[in-house]
């Protein structure tokens, strides 16, 4: 994609801090980081969606984040846990259409807030969660 900001990092049109590289893969710093060590993981090929990626490069994603997860513990960056993130699509806060997985540092205090607890959404009972769960089976390849 020509306009794709992260396709041109891929190309060297644009630098990048790149944390890791590899022929399928490439991880490089956020420049409006959460925290110090806040890294992107992108295909280098371009998928807008997770839907389209294909499912190697997606679970060879998944490793090289594990990886990174790793390394920035021992970075002597501050870390005390780590917040694995990706946003599919607009309506879900993708901002670049172009499949990235944030791997966050995170520690006491930082101030960033994902919020899931008790109050947040529906509580379906049990009927409710296995149609739900059928009609996901019903198309899953």
């Amino acid at each position: 994609m020509e306009n794709c900001i992260f396709c041109k990092i891929v190309k060297g049109v644009i630098p990048a801090s790149v944390a890791y590289s590899d022929d399928r893969v490439m991880a490089f710093l956020d420049i409006q980081p959460i925290n110090p060590g806040h890294t992107l993981i992108i295909p280098k090929a371009h998928d807008a969606l997770l839907s389209e990626l294909d499912e190697e490069t997606g679970a060879h994603m998944f490793v090289v984040a594990m990886r990174v997860a790793a390394a920035l513990r021992r970075s002597g960056l501050r870390c005390e846990g780590i917040n694995l993130v990706l946003s599919d699509g607009e309506v879900a806060f993708q901002e670049i259409p172009h499949v990235h997985l944030h791997v966050i540092p995170r520690f006491r205090g930082d101030g960033f807030r994902i919020k899931f607890g008790r109050d947040y959404g529906s509580r379906p009972n049990n009927k409710e969660l296995n149609e739900v769960a059928s009609k996901i089976r019903e198309v899953m390849h």
